[in-house]
C-alpha cells in the first residue's frame, strides 16, 4: 500500500497516466488480464472471470481512476444486491482514502453507496434493480458486476445512459446458466464486445492446492461454472441446451395451418 501523497507529487501523476499503478499501489500486484482490462480503450468489455480472481476489485480502480481523473464524469457501478453494492463501495472508499486521493480530489459528500467529488464527478453505487436506476443520465463509465445474475431489464434500462455522453459499458461476471443478457453478449454480441476470459488456474493469488480442494467438494458443473467460466445449465433448467439441441429434427416439415382453416 502507498503512503498518502501530496497533491501534485510524482506519484499522483503516475496514477492520472496509468491506472494499473493506481491499482498497484493500492490493492498489490496486478495480474496480465487486469492490466489489459485497466488500459483498455474500448468503449464495450466483457469480462468472464472466475470467482477470486479480482474483477470487483479491478471495478472499483477503474471508477475511481475515471472519477477523479475525468472531472465531471458520472460512474454507476452496478452490483445484483445490496451487500454485493455496500461492498464494492467499500473498495472504493477504502483505496480512496488509503492513497490520499481525498486530499487530490476532495469529497464534497458520500453517503454509504455514493462518493461526489469536488471536481464534479459522482460515483454512484446501486443494486442491480431496473427500479433503481432510472433517472440517471449521462454516465461516463458504467460498471455492471457479477452481470451474469442481474436482471435483464436492468441492461435494456440503462442503454440509453450511454446514448448522450458516449460513454463505457464494462460487465464482469462468473458464468450463471445459459442465459441472460451476459451471456448473449458473449456468445452472440459480435465483434463490438471486446473479451476477457479468466480462468482460476490464470489468477496468481489462487493455489493449486486449493482448485484441488474445490474439485473435490464440488460437484463438476458448479466447478466448471465458478472457476473455469464454463456456462452451465441452471439448477433450475429441466432440459438442458445439448437435449433440446438433440431433439430438434431438421427432416421434419414443420405443421402449417390450411388458409380458412379454424381451430
Amino acid at each position: 500500500m502507498a503512503a498518502k501523497i501530496a497533491p501534485g507529487g510524482i506519484q499522483e501523476l503516475r496514477w492520472q497516466l496509468d491506472p494499473v499503478q493506481l491499482f498497484e499501489d493500492a490493492v498489490g500486484p496486478a495480474d496480465e488480464w487486469q492490466q489489459r482490462v485497466l488500459r483498455s480503450e474500448s468503449s464495450k468489455r466483457l469480462l468472464l472471470a472466475s470467482r477470486q480472481s479480482g474483477k470487483s476489485q479491478t471495478c472499483a480502480i477503474m471508477a475511481l481512476h475515471k472519477a477523479v481523473y475525468t472531472p465531471g464524469s458520472l460512474v454507476l457501478c452496478i452490483a445484483p444486491a445490496l451487500r454485493q453494492a455496500q461492498e464494492l463501495t467499500h473498495k472504493i472508499f477504502s483505496a480512496y482514502k488509503d492513497l490520499g486521493l481525498n486530499v487530490v480530489s476532495p469529497p464534497r459528500a458520500d453517503t454509504k453507496l455514493s462518493l461526489e467529488l469536488q471536481n464534479g464527478s459522482r460515483i454512484i453505487t446501486l443494486p442491480g434493480a431496473e427500479r433503481t436506476i432510472r433517472g440517471y443520465s449521462k454516465a461516463a463509465l458504467l460498471l455492471i458486476d457479477e452481470a451474469a445474475r442481474v436482471e435483464d431489464e436492468l441492461f435494456f434500462a440503462v442503454q440509453p445512459m450511454l446514448a448522450v455522453s458516449g460513454g463505457t459499458m464494462v460487465m464482469l461476471s462468473t458464468p450463471y446458466g445459459k442465459q441472460g443478457v451476459f451471456y448473449e453478449a458473449w456468445q452472440n454480441g459480435g465483434d463490438e464486445w471486446e473479451r476477457y476470459h479468466v480462468t482460476a488456474q490464470e489468477v496468481s493469488r489462487i493455489s493449486e492446492v486449493f482448485l484441488q480442494e474445490q474439485r473435490r467438494e464440488l460437484p463438476d458443473y458448479v466447478f466448471r461454472q465458478e472457476y473455469e467460466c464454463s456456462f452451465e445449465a441452471t439448477e433450475d433448467q429441466i432440459f438442458t441446451e445439448e437435449m433440446v439441441r438433440g431433439a430438434l429434427d431438421e427432416t421434419i416439415e414443420p405443421l402449417t395451418v390450411l388458409e380458412g382453416m379454424s381451430w
